[in-house]
């Protein structure tokens, strides 16, 4: 790669991330082009963010119309476009209201300050053992790992984590001073863990006994991305409140904080805004998204091909038992847990032009476009083949 824009990059910005050594020109559907170009198969998707790829041309028709009428407004207006898209995403969800948000964190923030106005300061709000919320302030009190936490302490108070999949630590730490619970029903950045239906199960019977507000978080897991709408689907449970943000926009700023009827009143005039919030051209992109996932049926195709996907990981597991522990997950959110460090696993990938990331330390964290096709799982396959035949002989 050309080493300029690296160079550039260490003048102008405060360091936070670790850039990946490849000078994008351009995406189409799946891939990523460099500018030598070389082509990518992109199964990270801009962190689960690209769910119908890349330059798609429904949403770049709607986003050209959008701006041409005009790409901001104040929230003292509404638009027919927000509207529109409000009516969609609460019918998928079966939520009654929502409030639309820039990001995830963002999204977090909000549900935080109406569990506080709705339950009081004093109760406590749980998140579960190895989550990932965001990294705000609000946000990062419920985000469990210590490397993000430590450094800005104090947190918010009373704000406490629960152990995942931990039936005991639930049933010792939930009782009536409890004022919600916050949880990825899989987890993304932690691993790809998904929660037990005897966890879920205790979780749904403490709710009915304690009342507790319950939170889903569907920020990554959300918009189709595990073969559902979101992923409390899986274990038949209707949350509180659902929060959505990445996939949610079409590659455009949003998110979302649905709520229950119940919670529908909660905020009143002036408790809570935004200035870019619901941004009609994010709007826009984010009607095709849910009409292509959802009217359309994408979200059938990625149940399938997802289904397929994890199966013939498992069959990579039974072959190269000492380098794959495990495979989890749900649709097009999957993590290959290895017995080592998988950061030269994704190196390999990149070396044979496919992308995917490391998280956890371990997991290879699979967050395909919901446009990917078989014959795209296929090439990856027999590319990750390749390599652990190689790592065998060494």
């Amino acid at each position: 790669m050309n080493t300029e824009l690296l160079t550039e990059e260490k003048k102008y910005f405060i360091p936070v991330y670790k850039r990946i050594p490849i000078n994008i020109s351009h995406g189409e559907g799946v891939h990523l082009f460099d500018t030598e170009g070389n082509r990518y198969l992109d199964f990270f998707a801009g962190l689960g963010v690209n769910a119908l790829g890349y330059s798609h041309p429904g949403i770049n028709k709607a986003i050209f119309e959008q701006i041409s009428k005009f790409g901001h407004l104040s929230n003292n207006f509404i638009t027919e476009i927000q509207i529109e898209f409000a009516r969609k995403l609460l019918k998928i969800a079966n939520m009654s209201k929502v409030f639309l948000t820039n990001s995830g964190t963002e999204t977090v923030e909000a549900a935080i300050k109406l569990v506080r106005k709705k339950k009081g300061h004093d109760k406590t709000i749980f998140s579960l053992s190895n989550a990932f919320h965001g990294r705000t302030y609000g946000a990062l009190s419920l985000t469990a790992k210590d490397k993000y936490r430590i450094p800005f302490m104090p947190l918010l108070p009373n704000v406490s984590q629960i152990k995942f999949n931990d039936i005991s630590d639930l049933k010792d730490k939930i009782n009536s001073n409890t004022a919600s619970i916050f949880l990825e029903f899989i987890q993304g950045e932690g691993g790809i863990n998904m929660i037990s239906e005897e966890f879920a199960y205790e979780l749904t019977s403490l709710r009915e006994k304690f009342g507790f507000l319950l939170i889903s978080d569907c920020i990554q897991c959300g918009i189709g991305r595990t073969g559902k709408g979101f992923s409390h689907e899986y274990f038949n449970i209707h949350p509180d409140m659902i929060l959505s943000a990445k996939a949610i926009g079409g590659g455009l700023p949003l998110g979302a904080l649905m709520v229950n009827e119940e919670l529908a009143g909660v905020f009143s005039n002036g408790e809570h805004g935004t200035t870019f919030g619901g941004n009609p051209v994010s709007c826009a992109a984010g009607n095709v998204v849910l009409t292509e996932v959802f009217e359309n049926k994408l979200v059938e195709e990625v149940m399938k091909n997802g289904s397929y996907f994890i199966d013939q990981l498992n069959e990579l597991k039974y072959l190269y038992q000492k380098d794959i522990k495990e495979v989890r997950g749900r649709g097009y959110m999957i993590g290959v847990d290895f017995n080592y460090e998988c950061s030269d696993i994704v190196d390999k990938l990149r070396e044979r032009k496919i992308l995917a990331n490391c998280t956890n330390n371990t997991v290879l964290r699979l967050l395909p476009p919901l446009i990917a096709a078989k014959t795209d799982i296929d090439y990856f396959l027999y590319n990750l083949h390749e390599i652990l035949k190689e790592k065998d002989k060494q």
